[in-house]
């Protein structure tokens, strides 16, 4: 019997992603980007909606994607991502077609908190107490080197 991969605490495999996943994730993106300008669709959320698409992270299968996208400034990310599931369907008929796979995959969407996060990091470090601490082990490796 073969034995299961370990996985990460969130249940995600721990194996990178392979170059066609990577491959098939960033066409999947190109494709979801032409869909998703302004005026393209029909639902109301979407149809003046500025929605930049990160990043499509695709399943081992090629089966599942999850898209990050952020709408612009952030602005009715609840009802963009209301439209967006709404148009699931439709949008993976249209890159089913473009990308030319065997299979469409399911697309889920979520809102990409990458630029949240790097804005968080920058302020923790822009602290005066955390940029004190940097400067005294800066100092310190100084000494030893």
């Amino acid at each position: 019997m073969a034995r299961r991969k370990p996985h990460h605490e969130f249940g995600l495999p721990t194996d990178p992603p392979s170059q066609r996943q990577l491959r098939v994730g960033e066409e999947m993106r190109h494709a979801l980007a032409q869909l998703l300008r302004p005026g393209e669709l029909r639902d109301p959320a979407l149809r003046d909606a500025s929605v930049t698409v990160t990043e499509v992270r695709m399943s081992p299968d090629l089966r599942n994607a999850t898209a990050f996208v952020m709408p612009l400034a952030g602005a009715k990310a609840d009802e963009i991502m209301a439209g967006l599931e709404r148009s699931a369907g439709f949008l993976k008929s249209r890159i089913g077609r473009r990308l030319g796979l065997r299979y469409a995959p399911n697309i889920v969407f979520a809102i990409d908190r990458a630029f949240e996060n790097a804005e968080r990091i920058a302020n923790l470090l822009a602290d005066p107490a955390i940029e004190r601490d940097l400067h005294q082990s800066d100092a310190e490796d100084g000494e030893r080197g």
